[in-house]
């Protein structure tokens, strides 16, 4: 998930320097209104040419972040968190420690929900069992 606003840009990046929110709502597949939320919340901060947004590279690699985070199944807070730390102390190393903090705190609760839904499926197994012999000795 991480990645700084200084990356180099990669295959597939448009080597522009300044993106339209249309640009971006079409590049990564989200509607505006996503886009003007998460500004709304703090994490975009786009300067403006009269009345429109004009996003930067930072702003766009901070939408990359987020869907990324989201995609894990992060909250927005946490998203927040991780992309601001970045630019205060203790900087990358706290940002890259909190984010294996809280990679671990999803397995865990992703594992928790696998052996939860293990259980009730095995639970169905042997109630439908059940259901299946009891038919079989009805008239």
């Amino acid at each position: 998930m991480l990645e700084s606003a200084n990356t180099q840009f990669r295959r597939g990046d448009t080597g522009q320097e300044q993106f339209s929110i249309s640009e971006l709502s079409q590049e990564f597949d989200v509607t505006t209104r996503a886009i003007r939320f998460y500004e709304d919340e703090g994490l975009l901060e786009p300067g403006r040419s009269g009345r429109r947004r004009v996003y930067s590279v930072r702003d766009r690699v901070r939408l990359k972040l987020i869907l990324r985070g989201k995609r894990l199944g992060f909250s927005l807070s946490e998203i927040g968190d991780i992309i601001t730390m970045y630019d205060s102390e203790p900087g990358e190393a706290g940002q890259l420690h909190y984010f294996i903090n809280k990679i671990s705190a999803r397995r865990a609760a992703l594992k928790q929900q696998r052996d939860d839904i293990d259980v009730t499926l095995n639970e169905l197994d042997a109630i439908e069992t059940q259901c299946r012999k009891t038919l079989t000795h009805l008239p």
